[in-house]
């Protein structure tokens, strides 16, 4: 069989055609949060952005009436503001809905849609790469599509709960919040799967923790110095096993998630370094990775219950 001249390209299947053109749109599409700044007309209260991909970000928006163009992510929303009523356009197709906590909105990477928000709105949304998808569906061996429904004002107290939990848990402190970010990510990314895909998913099932060696290892990572690098990919990659599986151990040997684990003993390292009065709590922020002193300050009272100055005064 002789193959086709250059001149000749060979034919591809209708899957492979496709996915090329999927991927052909998406490469021309907009930056989910550029395209959500001009049409809101803001800028985010807050946006962590992943350098393995992805972001979230905090709005406070006034009313909207506007198109959003297709954008490269898939982009999930969890609503935090007062009840109203909502439109969405997609070509011929119109859906209402109602926004109030506990509902989410999923526009789908490529999607456009026209929305009527009467109202000013407070939203957490995560930009979701198709990649990170695809991934967390290989790494928990999911057998399930990966192509995600649209939905608006759709009941999900699960989804919505965890997305709207980036708005208050980000700390100041490079470390926590990276890691938190990325389990975050990948645990929302795991839960779309098995609710918004249009099937459930099958898994199949792990159990068992860390090999004591490999959990050593992990622990010394993450107790080392503020600067090292703590990130999910760097602790899976030192286990040999897949992010997804890697929390699971963890979580299995330790019973905390590695977020939960390193602001447990950052916070025992901060309670040592409160008992030497010789120790500012300006010092004390900056050894363990805080961007500030009240950054420092107001995550020792999330854990505590009292600031560092009131913790020595009343162990001094």
């Amino acid at each position: 069989m002789s193959l086709p001249s250059a001149s000749e390209p060979a034919e591809s299947s209708p899957a492979e055609t496709i996915d090329a053109h999927r991927h052909e749109m998406l490469d021309v599409n907009r930056n989910p949060a550029n395209e959500m700044s001009r049409v809101l007309g803001t800028e985010p209260v807050h946006l962590a952005a992943d350098p393995s991909g992805g972001a979230i970000a905090h709005w406070h928006h006034d009313a909207l009436h506007d198109v959003v163009e297709p954008m490269t992510d898939h982009v999930i929303m969890a609503y935090n503001g007062a009840i109203q009523r909502m439109e969405r356009r997609s070509g011929r197709s119109i859906e209402s809905g109602t926004f109030r906590r506990g509902v989410v909105i999923i526009i789908p990477a490529g999607s456009s849609s026209r929305w009527d928000i009467p109202k000013p709105v407070d939203v957490v949304q995560l930009y979701l790469p198709h990649a990170t998808l695809t991934r967390i569906a290989d790494e928990t061996d999911t057998f399930t599509p990966t192509d995600l429904l649209e939905r608006t004002a759709h009941p999900d107290h699960i989804t919505s709960r965890l997305l709207l939990s980036a708005a208050d848990v980000l700390e100041g402190n490079t470390a926590l919040d990276t890691l938190f970010r990325q389990q975050l990510t990948d645990l929302l990314a795991t839960r779309l799967l098995a609710a918004h895909t249009g099937r459930a998913p099958s898994y199949r099932p792990a159990v068992g923790g860390l090999a004591p060696s490999v959990l050593r290892r992990a622990v010394e990572r993450l107790r080392s110095d503020a600067d090292a690098d703590v990130s999910l990919a760097a602790l899976a990659a030192d286990s040999g096993l897949s992010r997804f599986h890697f929390c699971r151990a963890f979580k299995e040997s330790t019973g905390l998630s590695p977020h939960n684990w390193l602001r447990q003993y950052r916070l025992e390292q901060a309670i040592n370094m409160l008992r030497d009065p010789q120790q500012s709590i300006a010092l004390v922020a900056a050894s363990l990775g805080y961007a500030s002193q009240t950054a420092f300050a107001a995550a020792f009272r999330k854990l505590t219950g009292e600031t560092p100055t009131d913790w020595r005064r009343r162990h001094g």
